[in-house]
C-alpha cells in the first residue's frame, strides 16, 4: 500500500469520528429529565413495599440525575382544592409532603424518601398584569418563560430573576434568586406579596409588613408552606446594545466600581476564562446600554447555533483543546455573529434562554452548579485561592461567571453585605470515586470562602457539614425554630432539612 493512500485512509477514519463526535456532543435528549446516569454498586429502589399493601411508590430525580429518590407519589396541582387534598392525605398515611417546580436544586430540596411530592408546574396561570401599576400575579408554577411571554406584548419586562427563564416563579422564590440587574438586587426586592398555604390548610397573605413570614418563606426552601400567587413589581421592557470586552480579572474590582457609579449598564456580568492557557486570569465583561428606541419589539426567539454550543461544551468536558476551542468561540466568535445578526436585544431578549444546549445525550455523567458569594474587598484574593483549588482537583469546569449581589435581608441570607458571586459550572463522572472528589473539592471552596467572610448557595448538593453552614449562615438554627413555629408537626420536608435540622 502507498504512502499517500495510507494518509488517505487514515485522514478519512479521522474524519468519520470526528464527524462521529460531533453529531453524537451535539444531539439533544428525548426529554429535560432523560437521565443516562446509573451510579456502579447503587442499590436499585423498592418501589413494593409490603408495608404499604396495593401502593406502589414512584420515583423522582433533580436535573444533576444523581438524587434518584423513592417517593410515595407525585400528584400534579392545578387549583389550591388539590393542595388541601393532598395536605389531607399525607396526615391520614402519615407521611410528609415536599414541593417541587422545574427541579433544578441538586440535593434533594425538591423532594425527600417516601414524601408525597406536590409538582406544581401545572399550577402556572398569569393571574394579572397591571400595566399601569406595572405589577403582575402570577401562580407559583408559572416558568419565567411564560411570563415573559405575556409581559412583552404589553411592553414590560421582568425585574429580576436568574439569568435563564427555565424555573417556576415559585422555585426562585424560595431561594430568593438573582440575576443580571445589578441595580435590582434579588427577587425578593421585587415581591409585593404572595399567598401561602399553611400545614393546617389555611391561606394567608404574606407581604413585607409581616415580616418574620415574609423573610423566612423567601429563601425557605420549600418548607414553610406552599406558595400559592405572586404579586411581583415589574419593569418597561427597553431596548440595549450589547458591549463585550475583555479584561484581566485583577482588574474587575475598579472596573466595577467604575461602572457602577457611571449607570453606563443597566445589565451586567463576566466569564471567567476556563481555558487551560488563561485559566481565571482573564475575563469576558458583558454589559447591556440602554439605547433610544421608538419602534416595536421584535417577538422572542430561541437561542441561536443551539446544537453548536451544546457541541463545544460537550467537547470541553473532557478534551484540553476543547476547553481551548470554547473559550475562543466565546471570546471572539459569538459577540462576531451576535452583531451581525442581531444588534439591539430588549430586556426580555436578554433573559429569554431555556438552555437547551445544556441537556445532552452523555452517559454516566453530570453537570454540577455551584455559587460562591465574596464580599467585594476580597474578590481578588478569594479567586486566586479557588483557582489554585480548582486546577488540582482536574474537575472540568465548564463557565464561571460573576454577578453582582446586593445586600439581602430575608433570614438565611446568602449576601448579608454587597457581594459579587461566582457561579461555577462544573463536570463530573457518575462513579463513587468522582462523587467523593466532588465532595472533597466542594468541602475546599466553602472552606476558603467563609475563610474570606462570604456564603454559597444552598440550593445545590449537600457536600457540606452543619458547622460549614453555621459559619456561612449564623441565622441557621434561628430559621429552624421559625419553621418548627409555623409547621410544628414537620409536614413540609426536603431533604435539606431532613440532614440538617434532623441528622437524617
Amino acid at each position: 500500500m502507498s504512502f499517500k493512500k495510507k494518509i488517505f485512509i487514515v485522514s478519512s477514519i479521522l474524519a468519520v469520528y470526528a464527524v462521529y463526535r460531533f453529531i453524537y456532543f451535539s444531539l439533544k435528549p428525548p426529554s429535560r429529565y432523560y437521565c443516562p446516569v446509573t451510579i456502579p454498586g447503587g442499590r436499585p429502589l423498592v418501589l413494593d413495599d409490603p408495608s404499604y399493601k396495593n401502593h406502589r411508590f414512584k420515583t423522582i430525580n433533580d436535573v444533576s440525575c444523581l438524587n434518584e429518590t423513592r417517593v410515595y407519589d407525585i400528584i400534579g396541582i392545578t387549583t389550591p382544592d388539590d393542595i388541601r387534598r393532598a395536605l389531607s392525605l399525607a396526615q391520614e398515611k402519615k407521611i410528609p409532603i415536599s414541593i417541587a417546580g422545574a427541579r433544578h436544586s441538586m440535593g434533594g430540596q425538591a423532594f425527600f424518601t417516601d414524601s408525597l411530592v406536590l409538582d406544581m408546574t401545572s399550577y402556572n396561570r398569569i393571574v394579572e398584569i397591571n400595566e399601569k401599576g406595572k405589577t403582575i400575579t402570577v401562580e407559583s408554577g408559572a416558568t419565567w418563560h411564560d411570563i415573559q411571554l405575556s409581559l412583552h406584548s404589553k411592553g414590560l419586562a421582568v425585574k429580576a430573576m436568574q439569568s435563564t427563564d427555565i424555573f417556576t416563579v415559585g422555585g426562585s422564590l424560595s431561594v430568593n434568586a438573582h440575576g443580571m440587574d445589578h441595580s435590582v438586587g434579588s427577587m425578593a426586592s421585587t415581591v409585593i406579596s404572595f399567598t401561602l398555604m399553611l400545614a393546617d390548610g389555611t391561606i394567608r397573605k404574606v407581604s413585607s409588613s409581616d415580616s418574620e413570614l415574609f423573610n423566612a418563606a423567601i429563601g425557605g426552601y420549600g418548607l414553610f408552606g406552599v406558595i400559592l400567587e405572586v404579586e411581583l413589581e415589574v419593569t418597561d421592557n427597553v431596548m440595549y446594545r450589547r458591549d463585550t470586552f475583555s479584561v484581566r480579572t485583577s482588574e474587575f474590582p475598579q472596573l466595577f466600581k467604575k461602572i457602577k457609579d457611571s449607570h453606563t449598564y443597566e445589565l451586567f456580568y463576566a466569564h471567567l476564562s476556563t481555558s487551560p492557557l488563561s485559566f481565571f486570569k482573564t475575563m469576558i465583561v458583558y454589559g447591556y446600554r440602554r439605547v433610544e428606541y421608538s419602534g416595536s419589539f421584535p417577538p422572542l426567539g430561541r437561542v441561536s447555533l443551539i446544537n453548536f454550543r451544546r457541541y463545544l461544551i460537550n467537547l470541553s468536558k473532557s478534551r484540553y483543546y476543547g476547553q481551548i476551542f470554547k473559550w475562543v468561540a466565546e471570546k471572539y466568535i459569538d459577540p462576531f455573529l451576535e452583531k451581525r445578526s442581531i444588534g439591539l436585544l430588549s430586556r426580555n431578549s436578554v433573559m429569554h434562554d431555556s438552555v437547551e444546549y445544556l441537556e445532552n445525550i452523555l452517559v454516566n455523567e453530570t453537570d454540577i452548579l455551584q455559587e460562591y458569594f465574596i464580599p467585594r474587598d476580597q474578590f481578588i484574593p478569594f479567586i486566586e485561592h479557588v483557582k489554585v483549588i480548582l486546577q488540582k482537583s482536574s474537575l472540568p469546569v465548564l463557565n464561571a461567571s460573576i454577578r453582582v449581589v446586593n445586600r439581602e435581608s430575608n433570614l438565611l441570607t446568602y449576601a448579608p453585605q454587597d457581594m459579587f458571586a461566582l457561579v461555577l459550572y462544573l463536570n463530573q463522572r457518575a462513579t463513587p470515586g468522582a462523587l467523593k472528589a466532588m465532595e472533597k473539592v466542594t468541602g475546599q471552596l466553602i472552606d476558603i470562602t467563609t475563610k474570606f467572610g462570604g456564603t454559597f448557595f444552598l440550593p445545590y448538593q449537600l457536600h457540606y457539614t452543619k458547622a460549614q453552614l453555621l459559619a456561612a449562615y449564623p441565622s441557621i438554627d434561628t430559621f429552624f425554630a421559625l419553621k418548627r413555629k409555623y409547621d410544628p408537626h414537620l409536614l413540609f420536608m426536603n431533604t435539606f432539612y431532613a440532614k440538617y435540622a434532623l441528622g437524617k
